[in-house]
Formats: C-alpha cells, structure tokens, sequence
C-alpha cells in the first residue's frame, strides 16, 4: 500500500521542477511547470460529511481530448457518467490499520484535486475544470462512504478550501497552485499531474485491497474515472 507522497521543489529561473518521492509501493513522476505567485483562494466546498454512506459515485468520462498549448485547451469535459459502487453501510472485507490510514490520505487528495481544479475554473474559465472538480466530488463522496463501512473518522468534515491537514499535501496544494495561476497552461499542466500521480496511486491501492473487495471496486473506478480526466487535460 502506498505510503505518503513526500513532495521536493526545486527552482530554476522561471521554472518549477516538482518531484514526488515516494514510500515503498509507489513511485509518482511529477512533470514540472511554470511557477507564478502564491495565493490562497476561496473555493466551492464540495459535498460535506453527511454525505457519508449514501452510495458514492465514482466513475467518469472524457466528451473530448483537451490540447497542451493555448487558448481554448482541455475543452474535454472529464465529467462523471458512470455510477460508482454502492455496497450498502457494510463492509465486505477487512482492512489492515495501514489501509485505513491511506483511506484518510485518499480523501484529503480528493479535495486538493477538486480545490485545484475549483480555483483554475473561476480564473480562466475553460469547461474542463468546473466538471472535473464536480468530478472529484463524487470521487470524494466514495472514499467517504469506505471510511464509514471501515469505521474510520473521515478528516475532510468543515474542511477548508485549500487547507489540508497532511503536511506533504498542504506543501503540494501551495506548489501546484502557484504552478497553475501563473497561466492557462500551466493550470492543464498541474491537471495531468495531479491525475497521473493518482493514477499510480489508485493502482497500487486497488492491488492491495486484496481482503476488501468493495474497496478494489471503488479503487478500480476511481482508477478509471482519472485516466478519462487525464485526457480531457491533455495528457
């Protein structure tokens, strides 16, 4: 299972190389990108913790191919089509306290992924943010509901926009976002990273979640959904 994402900047000029350096059982490829000055914003708070148990949904579908360079890029609308798994308010396996703790994890990279995508569509306006954040909501939603049949406190209730108690993910949160008010561009670049470090993600989850077999459904889906938002970035 994978560990926590330990983030290392390094600054050259006008461009920002971000490398995620993982634990044991993953390794993320972060692609650098241009980096602007940090401000915090306001986002939309997504769905909160009574959303809980209520049968997640998780699944998502590209309705275009988004194009790395321009105006008018990542016009693909990433939005979620598919239903996700709902198994009732009953666990169906077991989870080892490790997989409880990544459950946690997941869930606060749920939210930098919808406060992100929240932020860069109130600055640029481009269709692929709003609908991949509303996205990320849902994929939010089906973490809550393992965390409830797993009896484990879900960390995102009141949750702050843009304020996460993992340090690691609070320190990429403030990375990526300067990363991505600095241009159009740069916003679609911090989307293919943050998917295809999910990505990588989800697939070491779902490989571990060998004893809860509703947690690989979902692991699975949300797998899925991300791929067709990497492409509606670009990438």
């Amino acid at each position: 299972m994978r560990k926590k994402t330990m983030i290392a900047a390094a600054i050259a000029g006008s461009a920002v190389i971000t490398a995620l350096v993982a634990g044991p059982g993953v390794a993320a490829v972060v692609q650098g990108g241009q980096n602007g000055q940090h401000q915090q914003s306001g986002q939309a708070q997504p769905t909160n913790g009574n959303a809980r148990g209520t049968g997640g949904q998780a699944g998502g579908s590209s309705m275009g191919h988004g194009k790395a360079g321009g105006q008018g890029q990542g016009q693909g609308s990433g939005r979620g089509s598919g239903s996700g798994p709902d198994a009732g308010s009953t666990s169906t396996g077991t989870m080892t306290d490790e997989q409880r703790a990544e459950l946690v994890y997941m869930a606060e990279e749920e939210l930098l992924a919808h406060d992100l995508y929240t932020t860069f569509a109130g600055l640029y306006g481009t269709p692929v943010f709003s609908r991949v954040a509303n996205s990320e909501s849902k994929h939010l939603e089906a973490v809550r509901n393992l965390m409830d049949r797993y009896g484990v406190t879900d960390p995102t209730v009141d949750h702050t926009a843009g304020v996460f108690s993992d340090d690691s993910l609070q320190k990429l949160y403030d990375e990526l976002l300067a990363q991505g008010k600095a241009s159009q561009e740069g916003a679609l670049a911090v989307g293919r990273t943050v998917e295809k470090t999910d990505i990588q993600s989800l697939a070491t989850s779902a490989e571990n979640a060998t004893t809860a077999p509703d947690a690989n459904t979902v692991f699975t889906r949300l797998l899925e959904a991300s791929q067709h938002h990497l492409t509606a970035f670009g990438g």
